[in-house]
């Protein structure tokens, strides 16, 4: 589909000619009268519009205004005969996306054409994503009543609108991302942005963060704008901040120190305004100490900090948590829309599992269970088998069978002995001493059957 180009100017001359010059790589229309010009931005949509800065009577300064009001996400390119430092800063700072003199080069002018749709085209994918991220830390709600995880919620009221950087700690699985999304989508900040400082690699890090300049090296035939840039007056998340070179280290922690970065191939200083959120899996006093982290980093990053527990620490918001991932599955998975729960045996095993992948893991396990369960309930045979693994074993007796019945660890014998044979009731009934119709019966009570 065609960009759709609106050009304001009140000299018809220039209004035609340019609409020519634009055919057929975009749809062009234009008004001499800029009052109608609003209306038909009103009326109609476009991508970009091509804006006089003296149209007549009017200013077109305040028609950018307008503009910006009507549509903020409608690109602006000013043109004037009348150019001055003042008037194009001023154009700059009400929104407009670059500033052309009259006569205007036409080949320039389609240079900065290109560049303003390709702005305002990543501008709508960071939106979509930001929604995307919004949307999903609502649905991953932070799940918990453990005095541990109401903790880690009054810390996040706390932080929210604070400006000052937050480092998020835990083993992996345990929400770090989710915790940092839930700081930024519950406070006053605009785009939220993200680093995965594992995935970039090493030679490419500082194109990341700071973007280039076009001509900037050999095959730099754009601008391109850097993650710092698009999380001005927002939040940049650095996921994995331990796995960031020990180089690039120094020049992140001058950036932060000076609050500005220049652009690869690029002159200007530009400044910003973003509050780091930085994750890590691994213990970064450690790694100072070992060298491998640089000290004054760490103190710049850790202003405010989150320790995230790890899942077994605090057992009892596993059935909480269970109950959120059936609830969530259940509008992505048409086979799970049916489940209403978890037998108490099966809930017993997944409160007994140890989760070495912390929350995730647990999530990917009610995923398993849901799909391969036969009707409304998740039931022990459908857990897979790391966690039906985890029950409770004969080497700890005492623990075994303390403050159980005799009909307990009746269902506790028989169901080890179905996980160790893989449901064979031949083979279960032979180790239990039973015979196979009694084992049946067994079965069924235990919701085995």
């Amino acid at each position: 589909m065609q960009s759709r180009i609106l050009i304001i100017d009140d000299e018809s001359s220039i209004c035609v000619s340019l609409s020519l010059a634009l055919q057929p790589d975009y749809e062009a229309a234009w008004e001499t009268d800029p009052i109608m010009g609003l209306e038909r931005l009103r009326a109609e949509s476009f991508d970009l519009v091509l804006l006089d800065l003296v149209i007549g009577e009017y200013d077109g300064l305040e028609i950018l205004r307008e503009i910006r009001k009507i549509d903020p996400r409608v690109t602006v390119i000013m043109m004037t005969a009348y150019g001055s430092i003042r008037s194009s800063v001023s154009a700059m700072k009400q929104g407009a996306f670059t500033y052309l003199t009259k006569p205007l080069d036409l080949e320039e002018l389609q240079i900065y054409m290109r560049q303003a749709l390709e702005f305002r085209a990543l501008n709508d994918s960071v939106a979509y994503l930001n929604e995307q991220l919004r949307d999903q830390a609502q649905a991953g709600a932070l799940v918990g009543t453990s005095p541990a995880m109401r903790s880690v919620i009054r810390m996040i009221e706390k932080f929210r609108d604070a400006d000052a950087n937050v480092l998020i700690s835990g083993e992996s699985g345990t929400g770090k991302s989710l915790v940092a999304q839930t700081l930024h989508f519950q406070g006053k900040r605009k785009h939220f942005v993200t680093i995965n400082c594992s995935a970039v690699e090493e030679d490419r890090l500082e194109e990341e963060f700071f973007g280039h300049k076009s001509g900037a090296y050999l095959g730099a035939t754009h601008d391109r704008r850097g993650k710092l840039d698009y999380a001005d007056q927002g939040t940049l998340l650095l996921d994995g901040i331990s796995d960031m070179p020990p180089a690039f280290q120094a020049k992140l922690l001058r950036t932060l120190e000076e609050k500005a970065f220049t652009p690869i191939g690029g002159r200007e200083l530009r400044r910003f305004d973003t509050r780091i959120i930085a994750t890590t899996n691994r213990g970064l006093n450690a790694m100072v100490e070992e060298g491998s982290f640089r000290r004054d980093l760490l103190y710049r990053l850790n202003t405010l900090e989150i320790e995230l527990p790890p899942l077994r620490e605090r057992r009892e918001d596993i059935p909480l948590l269970c109950k959120h991932f059936i609830q969530r599955s259940s509008t992505l998975q048409g086979k799970v829309r049916r489940l209403r729960g978890i037998t108490p045996e099966a809930q017993e095993l997944l409160n007994a599992h140890n989760y070495p992948g912390n929350v995730r893991e647990l999530a990917n396990v009610i995923e398993y269970a849901g799909l391969v369960a036969n009707d409304e309930w998740i039931r022990v045979k459908d857990l897979p088998y790391r966690v039906t693994e985890a029950a409770p074993n004969a080497d700890e007796p005492e623990k075994l069978l303390s403050g159980k019945t005799l009909q307990e660890l009746e269902r506790m014998a028989i169901l080890a002995s179905y996980r160790r044979n893989g449901g064979k009731r031949k083979l279960i009934a032979a180790e239990l001493g039973i015979s196979e119709r009694g084992l049946w019966n067994k079965l069924k009570e235990y919701d085995q059957a």
